[in-house]
């Protein structure tokens, strides 16, 4: 290129290439680093990147009828490392193999295996105070996230009713699996700044709030849980038993005051935990409830109105046969003849049997159902079992007499204190809540209410009566009940395990006013015993009595003052004279 009239064409020469050079080292420069040496722009880019981190929501409280907490959230720290970062400096792994308190050589066993991840828990669940102290150490690749934990006041004694949560805090038992959208909280977000080490640069907003669980108050009451759990527990080990239930309930809410279970376990220490002691057996289990159903038999027989408590029926010899079957009476009854007050007192198999040939399996069917068994309680608690509740086209002698007493349907415990609920509040059922109930529930009429009465006087002479069940009486009160004893049916075939009883108690008081049910069921006992009325009555006796004072019930059977004693004196000798 030729330059007319320039006066030093060389410095245009010099100056082009300047500027080429200049062109060629910006492009060689974009090409090096958007191609070749690319890790230098992506460590630069990390260095300055917003990242979204999680705000920890804790789960809603819960609490019993009266205030007391049952489960509570508690922060916690959660260690995670990068094992890749962590490869750069080896040295301090001891010292944070020392400080999780955890076999250095296995530690660095698990770091090496893992080398290639970005993403392992080292250890959950640290008390804040623990995980500072490791992050303290400040390990290159060590790293901790705030999270909540749950932690149960009452422990063992509240464990088959309020559950547990996992790691993760989402519910996996009892009420907090239940209730799980209800408790759960939602997380939020925090829109920070961290440099390629994930240390925080800069915190810049929060731009989603997190949001708490909502607190559930449940319908127990926390004192009379204790007491059910102490007293199911001496049971249980005074009588050498296998397993029990129990559950106290309110008949006039249909709240579920107390609800215990052995084996329990501890939801704060989950280590010796088995699966057996994790089972709500007042909901999960079923039983043929022997004895105990005879009640609700006898109040079939009273509402067809062809029945009153005074009528006779003849139980001699004390067998009744049936084809190839024979109904037996397990004790001696106290004559050949007895009245249906006399047969729930004795027990009587075989004058239950008559009272129900006479008025149909189907009727006694009708009554059973209509107190609730063989159907759902309503509760949506999680593994109930609906139990079974037989009905025939064509009602044979056998299958009419073996259910009047309580043999060929299976229940639990939860839905016999549900029937027996029905009785103590004059022939009508509220649903089950275990939820605290606020105002008066809806009731449904399910038993004609003199029905409903009269069997509240005849289960009162069941306990109170001379040949009554003595064991169950509350000093101070007149309660009513009626015991049971039930042999086991064998698992995986037809027929019964030989010796492997269940015992079993359900009752209500105060009989003035009736307003609590209790169930006593011990799964078998074998030390001195297995009857309803020596191993279960007792427990009811004692549970009774605790939660009528608890709860502040006026007495009903107090005895005469010496006062009341002397003004009653006189007149009975002027009416002796007379």
């Amino acid at each position: 290129m030729k330059l007319d009239g320039a006066l030093y064409p060389w410095r245009f020469r010099v100056l082009v290439s300047l500027l080429g050079i200049m062109v060629g080292a910006i492009v060689w420069r974009i090409v090096d680093l958007q191609v070749i040496d690319h890790d230098f722009l992506k460590g630069q880019g990390d260095a300055r990147s917003v990242r979204h981190i999680p705000i920890p929501a804790h789960r809603g409280l819960i609490t019993d009828r009266n205030g007391e907490p049952l489960a509570v959230s508690t922060p916690v720290t959660t260690l995670w490392a990068n094992p890749k970062e962590m490869q750069l400096d080896k040295t301090k792994w001891p010292a944070l193999a020392a400080a999780l308190g955890q076999d250095p050589r296995e530690l660095a066993a698990r770091l090496e295996a893992q080398a290639t991840k970005e993403f392992i828990y080292l250890v959950r669940g640290l008390t804040p105070e623990q995980g500072q102290t490791v992050l303290d150490l400040k390990v290159p690749g060590v790293y901790g996230i705030e999270e909540f934990r749950r932690f149960y006041p009452a422990g063992d004694v509240t464990a088959h009713m309020v559950g547990f949560t996992d790691l993760d805090d989402h519910g996996r038992e009892g009420v907090e699996l239940a209730y799980e959208d209800w408790l759960a909280g939602v997380p939020g977000k925090r829109q920070v700044i961290k440099d390629r080490r994930g240390r925080l640069i800069k915190d810049v907003q929060v731009t989603k709030n997190a949001k708490a669980g909502k607190t559930l108050t449940l319908s127990i009451d926390l004192r009379l849980q204790y007491l059910a759990a102490r007293e199911l527990r001496n049971a249980i080990v005074e009588n050498e038993a296998k397993a029990g239930s129990m559950v106290i309930m309110d008949v006039k809410t249909g709240e579920v005051l107390a609800m215990v279970n052995q084996p329990t376990y501890n939801p704060n220490n989950r280590k010796t935990m088995f699966p057996a002691s994790m089972r709500n057996r007042a909901i999960t289990d079923v039983f043929e409830p022997g004895s105990t159903m005879k009640p609700i038999s006898m109040s079939a027989a009273l509402e067809t109105g062809r029945w009153k408590p005074t009528d006779k029926v003849e139980v001699y010899p004390g067998t009744l046969q049936i084809g190839r079957y024979t109904i037996k009476d397990v004790t001696k009854t106290e004559g050949p003849i007895l009245d249906l007050t006399g047969i729930l007192i004795n027990s009587s198999n075989v004058g239950m049997s008559k009272v129900a040939f006479d008025i149909g399996g189907e009727n006694i069917f009708r009554a059973m159902s209509a107190v609730g068994l063989g159907q759902y309680t309503g509760l949506g608690f999680p593994g109930e079992r609906v139990g079974n509740l037989p009905n025939h086209r064509d009602w044979k002698k056998a299958e009419t007499a073996t259910l009047s007493y309580g043999y060929g349907l299976s229940v639990t415990a939860l839905q016999l204190v549900h029937a027996y609920s029905a009785i103590a509040n004059d022939g009508e059922i509220v649903p089950l809540s275990i939820l605290k109930v606020d105002g008066k529930p809806q009731a449904t009429r399910v038993m004609p209410e003199q029905v409903a009465k009269t069997l509240q006087g005849m289960l009162q002479q069941v306990i109170e009566d001379t040949r009554g069940v003595y064991r169950a009486r509350v000093p101070g009160y007149h309660v009513a009940g009626k015991s049971g004893t039930a042999r086991k049916a064998t698992i995986g075939s037809r027929g019964y395990t030989e010796n492997a009883y269940r015992s079993l108690f359900a009752g209500f008081g105060p009989v003035a006013d009736p307003r609590y049910a209790v169930v006593v069921v011990i799964d078998e006992p074998s030390k001195a015993g297995y009857f309803g009325g020596l191993v279960s009555a007792p427990v009811f006796s004692k549970v009774m009595s605790g939660t009528l004072r608890l709860m502040n019930v006026t007495p009903d059977n107090l005895p005469n003052t010496p006062q009341e004693q002397a003004q009653a004196q006189p007149a009975a000798s002027k009416g002796g004279r007379g």
